[in-house]
């Protein structure tokens, strides 16, 4: 019996194989190249496209309100309201043209005076609970001119108006009023929390916010018009971001990150704004930690 292993091929035979093995590792080889400059292709495809998406993103977060003049008598955003002992009125201010920065009250420091500055939206519900339990107390203090009150009306809640943007609206009808007849701004900033709709509501419509303007008081003719046309609409959008994304002037605070915001003496209210009690502590101790850093 032979014991000898296989019998291996001639030379000639195993020369052949040894170079059709190559020949199909190298068409392997050509293959798998093709196939990763396929990959290679795609991914730089798909690399470009997350590129592009990326900055696409970028570019619609960095999308700011469209510049807008703004309105007489709020040169910083909002309307300033003093007082001579005995009759409330604006402080006059020219329309900042619409690539303006907004002008930044200076408030007084002598302790003498209770700065209050307030941003609002006129759907905001709590805003409401806050002006129907301090409202009148800080109309006698402004009055007695103890105070001074700045009001900044902002649109956040346009999401909560049945697609009416009310929010924008009413800020809108503030600024006309401010524009046009600022002297009796109080009375229409009561007047616009004393009816103020529910939110998930289509809000009051532009005639009914011109007869509530009308009811506040309010004679000049050119609001109505002002009304209708949302002539300042892109100016609250514009003084909303201002607002949102800062910074805020004379305060303690970066940016305004819900409604009401109130501030006194640039020191934010954090206490209830249900409490008229509360809030009148806070403004003595703002006011007489004022007058003691003199």
């Amino acid at each position: 019996m032979s014991t000898s292993g296989p019998t291996r091929p001639p030379k000639k035979n195993r020369r052949d194989e040894a170079r059709e093995t190559a020949r199909l590792m190298r068409a392997e080889q050509v293959k798998r190249d093709k196939r990763r400059r396929f990959f290679l292709r795609g991914g730089i495809g798909i690399g470009l496209l997350a590129v592009v998406a990326i900055v696409a993103v970028v570019i619609v977060n960095n999308v700011t309100a469209p510049a807008a003049p703004g309105p007489a008598n709020m040169a910083s955003d909002g309307i300033l309201l003093g007082s001579d002992g005995s009759t409330v009125s604006a402080v006059t201010t020219v329309a900042l043209e619409a690539d303006a920065d907004p002008i930044a009250t200076a408030s007084d420091q002598s302790g003498d005076t209770a700065n209050i500055v307030m941003y609002i939206d006129y759907l905001c519900p709590i805003c409401g609970d806050f002006e129907s339990t301090n409202g009148e107390q800080i109309t006698s203090w402004v009055t007695a001119g103890n105070a001074t009150l700045e009001v900044h009306p902002i649109s956040i809640l346009d999401r909560l108006s049945s697609g009416t943007e009310y929010a924008t609206r009413a800020a809108n009808a503030a600024a006309c009023v401010a524009n046009y007849d600022p002297n009796n701004f109080l009375d229409f900033n009561a007047a616009m929390f004393a009816d103020q709709p529910a939110e998930q509501t289509t809000g009051l419509s532009d005639t009914e916010l011109t007869a509530l303007v009308d009811a506040a008081g309010v004679t000049s003719p050119e609001v109505a018009s002002c009304i209708a046309d949302q002539t300042y609409s892109d100016w609250v959008d514009a003084s909303t971001q201002r607002a949102l994304t800062g910074p805020i002037p004379n305060s303690d605070i970066e940016q305004i990150k819900g409604t009401p915001t109130v501030l006194v003496n640039g020191v934010q209210y954090t206490g209830s704004n249900s409490d008229a009690a509360t809030f009148e502590a806070f403004v003595t101790a703002q006011t007489t930690a004022a007058g003691a850093g003199q």
